[in-house]
């Protein structure tokens, strides 16, 4: 039973999250704010931003988005897809109010999982819109507003969807590491962590 699943230990998700801050940082530089997709991205969101700060320097906002996935059925298997709905979004009145919106902002995306990409494809291509409607209304640009992309795993399977670099401004897609495209049992999903501790042990993700 344990073969047909890939088991990620807390330790792995902590190292992997360090490894991509080293990267993120040495190319496309400290992100301004990190955008978590719920709830899988929160986690991993938490634990990059401790490697993405130098000692000193405040800490970078987390804000959090809620997407689901919901079956989409055509009269084909063809046309069987995932329509994204949101169930959390941006408070952009309150951003710009505090935190000076996110126009011209170093943004880092943050999810747990590249599965089918439908997800990734979505908050990307709508924050990109939303923050160019923002801009729109108070007379700016996108200037350099950056977008970046975090995933702990990438699944090495066909995509239902794409990432379109050119919203990304020179930012830089990342997953922490490539696997094959099996379910993926997290830390945090677990109601037995010692167990899954041990098995994730033995395929080598600790």
């Amino acid at each position: 039973m344990s073969q047909d699943k890939i088991y990620i230990s807390y330790d792995c998700v902590h190292k992997l999250c360090q490894k991509a801050a080293d990267q993120i940082l040495s190319t496309v530089g400290k992100p301004d704010v990190i955008v978590a997709i719920g709830g899988g991205g929160f986690i991993p969101s938490r634990i990059i931003r401790t490697f993405l700060r130098h000692q000193g320097e405040k800490n970078i906002p987390i804000q959090a988005i809620g997407l689901s996935l919901y079956e989409d059925l055509g009269t084909g298997s063809d046309s069987i897809g995932k329509e994204v709905i949101r169930t959390q979004w941006l408070d952009f009145g309150a951003l710009a109010q505090h935190f000076d919106s996110l126009i011209g902002k170093n943004i880092l995306i943050v999810d747990e999982v590249d599965d089918t990409r439908t997800t990734l494809h979505y908050a990307l291509t709508e924050l990109y819109n939303d923050i160019k409607e923002n801009a729109e209304k108070l007379g700016k640009d996108m200037g350099n507003t950056k977008f970046s992309i975090f995933v702990v795993n990438n699944k090495l399977k066909e995509k239902r969807a794409e990432i379109d670099e050119s919203l990304m401004n020179g930012g830089m897609y990342l997953s922490g590491e490539d696997v094959p495209d099996k379910w993926i049992a997290y830390p945090w999903e677990s109601s037995d962590i010692d167990t899954h501790t041990k098995l994730a042990k033995e395929q080598g993700n600790n």
